[in-house]
């Protein structure tokens, strides 16, 4: 009878457990598309020569916006400064499925043909969908009102490209994640035209909401979010050609002994840019930041070392994706 009243628990407890996680699977099935109400922006875009020319320097420059709208084996072709539309279909292969960017193209089938200014800035301001469904958060760029309205000139001007991308490749966890984690950004641009010239506010500016330094060189945790001191580097990426590697980002702030910030001139920062890649297996844009104006360059370097200084031993650049602490 002992043995019969152990089985009948055990089943009870199993039959409990499958009903629990089928009810969890259940809510993340359902929840995971839902919706989300953001303004959207007024944007007043026009198609003169001067706010044209500010889009493509952020798309292809500034921005670096072609650099995850082009699938990653046509980064060699943006490096020599060709300008291919941007049809998408950047694969980013992250542990809850596999990301694709949108096709950027004015086509109506495939692109942004049918998509209004307010749709199209709505997603890149508050990260809302044109159905209202939260965007994977890869895209950290907060554009004032005037980089804004040209990015969307820019985008509409360029002639169209049908090519289908295929919807993101989520496993359950990525759509707990957009069930329950991921809703749209809560980040405020400032309004208002951006600063101009190479001062610390330019450079603040791009840093932090145009050229995203911030986002690639600051740590992150194991969900994703940034949790080291802002700009200090440390953060560890996949290197595209040898999966045993990593790619780990320098320290930006100006400690004199474990940042370049710290250690180069001004006229030796703007330099390294013009360089291009020097480590085999950077994940940076080099193509689009060496074709960013002295000016913007300059700015850059003024508000980096207007930062305080953080002492951050990252090491060599390229290391094993496994930490020797995690060998047992």
């Amino acid at each position: 009878m002992k043995s019969v009243s152990i089985r009948k628990a055990l089943f009870v407890a199993a039959a409990t457990v499958a009903l629990a996680v089928l009810a969890a699977v259940a809510v993340i099935e359902w929840r995971w598309t839902r919706r989300f109400d953001a303004p959207y922006p007024m944007v007043a875009s026009s198609q003169d020569a001067a706010t044209l020319a500010r889009g493509e320097y952020i798309v292809y420059a500034a921005g670096a916006c072609a650099y995850c709208h082009v699938p990653r084996e046509a980064w060699p072709a943006l490096d020599r400064g060709e300008r291919l539309p941007l049809t998408g279909h950047h694969v980013f292969p992250l542990p809850f499925g596999d990301i694709y960017s949108a096709n950027l193209t004015p086509d109506r089938e495939t692109g942004i043909g049918t998509r209004t200014d307010g749709e199209l800035a709505r997603v890149l301001r508050f990260g809302v969908r044109a159905d209202g469904r939260a965007a994977v958060p890869l895209m950290e760029i907060h554009l004032r009102d005037d980089d804004l309205a040209a990015v969307l000139a820019y985008l509409k001007s360029r002639p169209a490209v049908s090519h289908l991308v295929p919807e993101h490749a989520l496993s359950l966890f990525g759509k707990a994640l957009m069930a329950f984690a991921i809703s749209p950004a809560a980040v405020e641009t400032p309004r208002g035209p951006s600063p101009e010239g190479a001062t610390v506010e330019r450079g603040e500016y791009l840093a932090n909401h145009v050229s995203s330094c911030v986002t690639c060189h600051t740590d992150r945790g194991e969900d994703g979010a940034l949790v080291g001191p802002a700009f200090a580097g440390g953060q560890r990426m996949d290197v595209a050609a040898d999966p045993t590697r990593v790619y780990v980002t320098p320290n930006l702030t100006p400690d004199h002994e474990t940042s370049p910030v710290g250690q180069w001139p001004e006229d030796a920062f703007v330099a390294r840019f013009r360089m291009g890649p020097q480590v085999e297996g950077s994940p940076m844009p080099w193509g689009a930041f060496a074709r960013m104006s002295d000016d913007d360059l300059r700015a850059l370097y003024r508000y980096l070392r207007s930062l305080p200084p953080t002492r951050n031993r990252i090491g060599p650049a390229i290391q094993p994706k496994v930490r020797p602490s995690a060998v047992s």
